[in-house]
């Protein structure tokens, strides 16, 4: 797809456009009419020679508005292959007219030869002067947009970290500042492709072990069957329930994957009704009793009055209970006891599942809720899943626009709890 390009300033109005040299004309204009205003009150001349003053200034005035325009129009200022030169050439065609102005005043006006000659050789000066302190000024203006120049070049060599010294409150200092804030923004998002590219080698490189696992066996399994290796019919239902059990897992994990897709994309579909949070947590606490009870650990629930109704999708939130109670029983012995409750809170309802169980590191407490995180790092099935649980229930909840978070002390237990808004 093909992005058009931008041009600044290539669409401006007429109007615009004529702005400034606009300004320009208004400007000279003013000064003629404060150099006659003046000339009227600290001279009280005759009119003839208020007439004559009028004529010279209007004249002068006229070529300096000539000269301008015409440097203006050539293009001098974008012309230049230096900034500095511009705003030097400016000082120095800014004291010629005014030289030629004075000077052509003080030939018309002075009787005195040697008074001309000394007016002249002090126009001289002041023009030197200004042009050199023009020059002086200019290059702190030019050390500036050298800074900045320099700095572009380094961000465009992807030394995306670099700054510039910001000064004052004028154009540069706030051209530096934006400078600053998209150089910020750059290396923001190169460090989140950095971290995309690395999520997404860790991807292709955990699904795929945890594809290989169950489909290793299932591959096993079918080809001991079909060359006959196998011909006791308890044996062979034996391998018959591990490949439907690691035909769910892969099953399991193709949803998480997908549904992360979802979440990722923004596009998570949520239907949305009055539902009782307390039939939830029933039902779930229902579903695993049988899982809980071989396991040899309690499992209970609780609701508190008045916690319903919540508008949420039910489906979605009984999956975010089903994953966290899911792996509380994962992770508690046998003789502990695993507490799910739910509770009223400010503008909505707070659901908790707690447990007895070994309780999470402090090193891996903040990252439970990323995907594919696993705390066990030999990603063994048996004490854990993808690592896409927790992750789904986060990405769920905060789709309802909720929170959830988790309190661990090692030997002690885990506490996970989400928040709700009930409207």
């Amino acid at each position: 797809m093909n992005t058009p390009t931008t041009h600044l300033g290539a669409s401006a109005p007429e109007a615009a456009r004529l702005a400034l040299p606009l300004r320009f004309v208004v400007g000279v204009i003013g000064a003629l009419l404060l150099a006659l205003a003046a000339f009227y009150l600290l001279l009280r001349p005759p009119a003839d020679d208020i007439r004559a003053m009028t004529l010279f200034l209007a004249g002068t005035a006229g070529l300096s508005v000539v000269a301008g325009y015409g440097a203006y129009s050539l293009g001098w200022v974008r012309r230049a292959p230096r900034i500095i030169w511009t705003l030097v050439g400016g000082y120095v065609l800014a004291s010629l007219l005014t030289f030629l102005n004075v000077w052509v005043t003080a030939r018309l006006m002075f009787t005195s030869h040697h008074d001309f000659m000394l007016a002249t050789v002090l126009l001289l000066f002041a023009g030197g002067i200004a042009t050199s302190l023009g020059y002086f000024l200019s290059a702190g203006l030019r050390d500036s947009l050298t800074t900045l120049n320099r700095a572009a070049q380094e961000v465009a060599g992807e030394r995306l970290d670099t700054r510039v010294p910001v000064v004052g409150d004028n154009e540069i200092a706030d051209l530096g500042r934006s400078f600053n804030r998209m150089a910020a923004q750059l290396e923001a998002t190169a460090e989140k492709q950095r971290e995309l590219e690395r999520l997404r080698r860790d991807l292709i490189a955990w699904v795929g072990h945890d594809l290989r696992t169950p489909l290793s066996s299932i591959r096993a399994i079918v080809e001991a069957l079909a060359d006959r290796m196998v011909d006791d019919p308890a044996t062979v239902e034996r391998y018959l329930r591990t490949a439907r059990q690691d035909i769910n897992s892969l099953s399991l994990l193709i949803d998480d994957l997908f549904e992360m897709a979802q979440l990722d994309a923004g596009g998570l579909p949520l239907d949305r009704a009055p539902n009782s949070i307390a039939d939830l947590v029933s039902d779930t606490i229902e579903s695993f009793s049988a899982l809980a009870a071989a396991q040899g650990v309690r499992l209970q629930g609780s609701a508190e009055p008045g916690v319903d109704p919540v508008f949420i999708d039910a489906g979605k939130i009984g999956r975010v209970l089903a994953n966290l109670v899911d792996n509380a029983l994962r992770h508690t012995r046998a003789g502990g006891v695993v507490q799910v409750t739910a509770t009223t809170a400010p503008g909505g309802v707070r659901v908790e599942v707690a447990d007895s169980g070994e309780g999470i590191d402090a090193a891996d407490l903040a990252h439970v809720f990323e995907r594919f995180y696993r705390g066990e790092k030999s990603r063994n099935r048996a004490t854990g899943g993808a690592g896409l649980g927790l992750a789904i229930a986060r990405g769920i909840v905060e789709a309802h626009g909720g929170q959830i978070g988790v309190e661990s002390s090692p030997g002690v237990g885990t506490r996970f709890f989400f928040s709700l808004p009930r409207g």
